[in-house]
């Protein structure tokens, strides 16, 4: 059998907002990248006129590239402020 591991690489924004949230958050954001990376077709929603995806995981939202054997979290920002431009 030969299986191909993708890896999980984190921005640096993506990463100090994931320490601003409490352990329950982050555990269950853990939880969801390792089903993702099970089944990335089934749970990543690419968006319009960008090339990239976002992860849907309770109130929180993160943005992500993918490629063939590489997840790379871009930000995580919460629902209501998800999509509003900066």
């Amino acid at each position: 059998m030969n299986l191909k591991m993708t890896s999980v690489s984190w921005d640096k924004d993506a990463l100090k907002s994931l320490r601003k949230l409490d352990k329950f958050e982050r555990v269950r954001i853990f939880k969801k990248i390792n089903l993702v990376l099970q089944n990335p077709n089934h749970y990543l929603e690419p968006l319009v006129n960008i090339d990239s995806y976002k992860l849907r995981i309770g109130d929180y939202r993160l943005f992500v590239d993918f490629f063939k054997e590489e997840l790379i979290i871009r930000s995580i920002k919460h629902r209501k402020n998800a999509y509003k431009d900066k």
